[in-house]
């Protein structure tokens, strides 16, 4: 680009005085004309280095090649095959339940959401398994990580993970908030009692257990008033637990 106005010409007179003559009858059409003499101007006073900057073509979205496959067999060997690499114990410290109950809860999530099921991509690539968003979304839950943290190991994108931590949200909520999210009933509270009174304390319902939960991400204005003497931010969670 030698200058920019050689990019962006101005009309000459001829032209400009024959539209300015055939638009006089013409108020929207001399409205539209004005406006293109003023972007014009503006873009021949600019430097030919932000003039190329402004008509940039925006490029194309990084496309990378995960291998979701590897990942896939990596995570059944590591903790769901038969002879697994970790002991069942590891497999509830990381994933913060059983193996049996993430199995049953991933079998009712894949029933219910279509989206947790494996699916070809327009390639006929076979997409995340429901096993690496089940266990992607759990994570977040557990540990409160950033949605990118898992990509070197389960080899999913941030914006994927959110997808797959709202999906999974929403899911639980609209397959166990009726059985479970719910104030007690007279048989919870007959069978909480009767089991209380069994283990020497008759009349309770159930205990207060509490734990601090650190808050990486509070806000600067809250520090004040959730730390503690960990000297961490943290928030507190309470459940009364049977």
């Amino acid at each position: 680009m030698a200058s920019s106005s050689q990019a962006f010409p101005l009309a000459d007179s001829n032209s400009s005085s024959s539209s300015s003559s055939s638009s006089e009858g013409d108020p929207f059409g001399a409205l539209i004309q004005q406006d293109q003499d003023e972007f014009y101007e503006i873009m021949n006073s600019m430097r030919p280095e932000i003039v190329e900057q402004v008509f940039q073509v925006r490029k194309k979205k990084r496309y990378i090649h995960r291998d979701r496959e590897g990942s896939h067999y990596q995570l059944m060997k590591d903790y769901f095959n038969e002879n697994c690499t970790y002991p069942p114990e590891y497999c509830h410290r990381q994933f913060k339940m059983l193996r049996e109950i993430f199995l049953r809860i991933l079998n009712d999530v894949k029933a219910f959401d279509d989206y947790f099921v494996q699916k070809k991509d327009a390639t006929g690539r076979l997409g995340l398994s429901s096993i690496q968003k089940m266990t992607t979304a759990v994570r977040i839950l557990a540990y409160g990580c950033a949605a990118d943290h898992y990509d070197e190991y389960i080899k999913i994108g941030e914006s994927t993970a959110i997808k797959c931590l709202k999906a999974f949200f929403n899911t639980i909520v609209a397959l166990y908030a009726e059985e479970y999210m719910r104030p007690p009933n007279e048989a919870d509270i007959t069978r909480l009692l009767e089991e209380g009174e069994q283990r020497g304390f008759p009349s309770m319902l159930g205990s207060i257990n509490c734990m601090h939960w650190e808050w990486k991400n509070c806000p600067v204005e809250w520090q004040g008033t959730h730390r503690g003497r960990s000297g961490k931010n943290t928030l507190v969670l309470e459940a009364v637990a049977s």
